[in-house]
């Protein structure tokens, strides 16, 4: 198992410097991890100095609350994609799932899976603001759409991956999406734990830790 390919590397926050979102991609060069996630901001920064390397750009759509319009996530996929992304996570539409509108829920990832024609489309259901019953529900509408992953978390909400939804997750989709645990993974510990309950990548900012087997502090 080569662990640094399940890595999506991560800084999200707000206050990110471009030196920064450099050490960032540095680091990501170094260990060969699947991507970087960033903001949009940075896109054509990291793609331009990700030439050459198999690291993608992975950026958040509708992010973080996921409270957009589909027409706006839309224009947000389009955009990244044309940017230089290589992977987009978009936030569903939590307040439609709570309200069980499941048509405006399965519309609105559908229309950034026809934006990304092709591009890999990860779906971030905030799995601590859902029930095990929405969880189930988000992840099949997420998979009755055509998206290639259903994710945990953006980091920005009450918690992050738990090896329980995880493995939720995986049981609910089946054995051919991904499933991204974000969130909660500090260690090498943590990283096996998430994929042996069916996690295909793991969002984090400690990717240099658990690739080195040390635990970080923080909380992504």
């Amino acid at each position: 198992m080569k662990l640094n390919k399940y890595i999506d590397h991560t800084l999200l926050k707000p206050e990110a410097s471009e030196e920064q979102i450099l050490k960032l991609i540095e680091e990501a060069k170094v260990y060969d991890f699947a991507s970087i996630c960033v903001n949009p901001t940075w896109i054509e920064f990291a793609a331009e100095q990700l030439k050459g390397s198999d690291v993608k750009v992975c950026v958040p759509i509708g992010f973080p609350l996921g409270a957009n319009t589909s027409d706006v996530k839309s224009f947000e996929t389009k955009d990244a994609i044309q940017k230089g992304a290589g992977e987009v996570d978009m936030v569903i539409n939590v307040g439609a799932l709570k309200s069980k509108n499941y048509d405006l829920v399965e519309r609105d990832i559908r229309a950034v899976v026809e934006a990304a024609n092709g591009t890999l489309v990860k779906v971030i259901l905030e799995t601590c603001l859902l029930t095990d019953e929405e969880k189930v529900k988000a992840c099949q509408l997420a998979q009755k759409a055509g998206a290639d992953f259903v994710k945990t978390s953006t980091g920005f909400s009450a918690g992050g991956a738990t090896v329980e939804d995880v493995a939720l997750m995986r049981k609910t989709v089946g054995p051919d999406m991904g499933v991204k645990a974000s969130g909660g993974a500090r260690s090498y510990e943590d990283a096996l734990s998430f994929i042996e309950a069916g996690a295909t990548r793991i969002g984090t900012s400690a990717g240099v830790a658990i690739m080195k087997g040390e635990e970080a502090s923080g909380d992504y």
